[in-house]
């Protein structure tokens, strides 16, 4: 099941555990089942300190549970959980070992602290790089509390729940039996929502930070250079961010940065983090800027009302998907509307799915989904497909895919429950064409972050905020690099750059101040 290198360095992980730790299996005769059985024995073969036993009684087979000898954890797995979920189960490991998780000790308290009965369930697949996050959040709460419990759930062995439950993306998580969130969540995110006290404990403490000297609002490539560039300036630096790795979350592969050969972008995100934090940068996720003040010392308001001061500001908020804006888009998200094929896709195995974008992310999703799913129809608005030319060739060598352009999407159709199908009008006719299918992935570009922005700093007709080469922006103290930009080229490595020249550029602003 592992080859010997992933057993050796399974084997030097498993070395940090102090306490005993068990594996207990429940199965079923299936194949999956066996190769289960195969995995765990592995594992306990790599340490005195892990045993496995098959006499597991959870309803859900094959699945098995980690936890501490004498205890009951209420870490499980109803997956193998290789590909991407390969690091749950080593941290899992770990931590049901009793090795210290990487969290501040405020947050294990808080988890801790939590006074329900908590039953997480996680629907994931193992392609996806969403995933890995969500599970590790709720794994990690199942080993500090004995009152949480989390399963995480390979859809694809899984069928007949996934039908059952309209499970249309992952990750899906479940708390209770009740629907609780769907995508990427952090675990501060979580126990914002399952600890009611949270959001007011956290604005009270952030609005009793003295004023920063330079504040970044955004923790992409950008916000995290600007950081790091402020803060070997000697002067005292914030982040203020949704997430920490921005886009760089939701990407794939990485092959372009410079002096990286390829990378992945959770490892990227997470390297971005690990960065900034070498230095002394005050990290503040989990935050959404509502509104900024402008002034000598600029006023930062966030929507949790907590307020931040500083004295010179970057902004670094990137851009998220675009949605097509039609009639089914909104009701059937998470229900058959899909953005990531990477996450997704699995779920649609054996299916019928459109993908809506004819640039390079539509192509290259259309072509990755034409090898797990039944058929792929690609929907272009303009008369030709804009990606690269080698990868429109592989696109119409493919047998399963059929390409319209010229074809304005119209609406996305669903039975109330979930999509069954698309609507496009063929431009150069007039005539309206329906096309059935399970799914619909968006791939048709980005919208920057800005909209809280209107009316203070001078946005372009496309929101991006309008910057010199110095990366000012309209507003004294006020600068901005990255995706949200009127920079081209939206990059990583571009964003990284003009991070870095945002920071310098506050910095000149800062020194030349009076007092």
């Amino acid at each position: 099941m592992l080859d010997a290198n992933i057993k050796a360095q399974l084997g030097a992980y498993l070395g940090r555990i102090t306490q005993p730790v068990e594996l207990i299996a429940s199965l079923d005769e299936s194949d999956t089942a066996r190769q289960m059985r195969e995995l765990l024995e592995e594992i306990a073969g790599l340490s005195d300190l892990v045993s496995a036993r098959f006499d597991g009684g959870a309803e859900r087979r094959p699945s098995f549970q980690i936890t501490r000898a004498g205890a009951d954890m209420g870490v499980r797995f109803a997956a193998i959980p290789m590909g991407h979920e390969f690091t749950s189960l080593v941290l899992a490991l770990l931590q049901a070992g009793g090795h210290p998780p990487k969290v501040e000790a405020e947050v294990i308290d808080q988890v801790k602290a939590l006074d329900a009965d908590l039953v997480f369930e996680t629907w994931m697949s193992l392609t996806c790089h969403n995933c890995p996050d969500v599970v590790q959040a709720l794994n990690l709460m199942a080993v500090l509390n004995p009152r949480v419990k989390h399963v995480a759930i390979d859809g694809g062995l899984f069928q007949p729940e996934v039908d059952e439950r309209q499970i249309m993306a992952v990750p899906t998580v479940f708390l209770n039996g009740q629907p609780f969130g769907s995508g990427r969540m952090e675990l501060t995110e979580i126990l914002a929502k399952v600890d009611t006290g949270a959001a007011a404990r956290e604005a009270k403490k952030l609005a009793a930070k003295d004023t920063f000297d330079m504040l970044v609002v955004g923790g992409g490539p950008a916000g995290a250079a600007a950081a790091v560039y402020a803060a070997r300036k000697g002067i005292r630096t914030g982040i203020v961010a949704e997430r920490i790795g921005g886009q760089t979350l939701d990407t794939m592969g990485i092959e372009n940065f410079i002096s990286v050969l390829e990378t992945q972008g959770p490892k990227f995100a997470a390297a971005l983090e690990a960065h900034t934090r070498a230095y002394d940068v005050d990290l503040m996720a989990g935050q959404r800027v509502a509104a900024i003040e402008p002034g000598a010392t600029i006023t930062v308001e966030l929507e949790n009302g907590a307020a931040l001061k500083a004295k010179s500001l970057v902004l670094a908020t990137g851009a998220r998907w675009r949605k097509v804006n039609v009639p089914g888009e909104a009701e059937y998200a998470n229900k058959g509307v899909a953005y990531c094929p990477h996450c997704d896709g699995p779920l649609f195995k054996g299916k019928k799915v459109a993908v809506i974008g004819g640039g390079n992310s539509g192509v290259e999703a259309a072509i990755d989904l034409a090898g797990v799913v039944e058929h792929v129809t690609l929907i272009e608005f303009a008369d030709a497909l804009k990606a690269d030319a080698v990868l429109v060739n592989k696109l119409k060598s493919l047998p399963n895919v059929a390409i319209h352009v010229n074809a304005k999407t119209t609406e996305i159709t669903g039975d109330g429950q979930k999509v069954n199908g698309l609507v496009y009008e063929d431009r150069a006719s007039g005539a309206t064409h329906r096309v059935e299918l399970a799914g619909v992935f968006v791939q048709i570009g980005l919208v920057p972050n800005t909209e809280f922005l209107k009316g203070t700093v001078e946005l372009s007709r496309f929101g991006e905020i309008l910057v010199d080469e110095r990366c000012a922006t309209s507003v004294p103290g006020v600068y901005a690099a990255g995706d949200a930009t009127t920079v081209p080229y939206k990059q990583i490595v571009i964003a990284a750059g003009e991070g870095a020249k945002a920071a310098l550029s506050a910095f000149d602003h800062l020194i030349r101040q009076p007092g």
